[in-house]
């Protein structure tokens, strides 16, 4: 297991670079001085949707809020298409969607797993962007060498996952007893030419 203990100052790290994909993860993305009034702002201008989903043959709420916005409308909140500008014009890749999760408290989560497919254009990376409270993200190898990496995602941070990471690996914001404020994860995904939809993003 590899612990990971990532700081504002450490510059871009890269966690996996071979043939089971690109991880890296930018701590200090963008200063507080704009992460916080984005965090604000984004907060206050979506409409967040409470979900359920079926699990284990029950109904059960979503353990946080979700949103979604196509880049290309014209309902898109300033914040976000600013935060928006910024990821694309750092990573050249032409982003058309972002997912959003409001993780209100540590009781908020998302449980291990990987994007769709076929609800990313080939080829193209999967970039977060979070804002407010740290939360921890764990990435785990779905087969040998059975890899688990533990970054605590700062506000400001980005942390891009390329298309191939999907297919090797798992990523999570676990529960946490811990006292933690709310954070906000912006995903940013390039949609296929038919798009399915939302699904689970960090």
């Amino acid at each position: 297991m590899s612990q990971l203990s990532l700081f504002a100052d450490a510059g871009e790290t890269v966690l996996v670079d071979d043939a089971r994909g690109r991880i890296v993860y930018t701590p200090a993305f963008v200063p507080p001085a704009v992460a916080r009034p984005w965090f604000d702002g984004v907060r206050s201008a979506v409409a967040w949707e409470a979900q359920r989903r079926w699990m284990y043959e029950r109904e059960v709420d979503v353990p946080r809020l979700v949103g979604h916005f196509r880049l290309a409308a014209g309902d898109v909140p300033q914040p976000i298409r600013a935060a928006a500008q910024r990821v694309i014009a750092a990573t050249g890749v032409a982003f058309t969607s972002v997912g959003l999760n409001f993780y209100r408290d540590g009781r908020d989560s998302v449980a291990a797993h990987n994007d769709d497919l076929d609800e990313i254009a080939p080829g193209s990376p999967i970039v977060l962007l979070s804002l407010g409270a740290t939360r921890r993200m764990t990435i785990r190898a779905k087969a040998a060498p059975r890899r688990v990496l533990h970054v605590d995602l700062a506000a400001g941070s980005l942390f891009l996952m390329s298309y191939e990471t999907q297919l090797y690996y798992t990523h999570a914001v676990p529960k946490t007893s811990e006292p933690v404020g709310p954070r906000i994860s912006l995903a940013f995904r390039v949609k296929p030419a038919v798009d399915q939809g939302a699904r689970q993003c960090s």
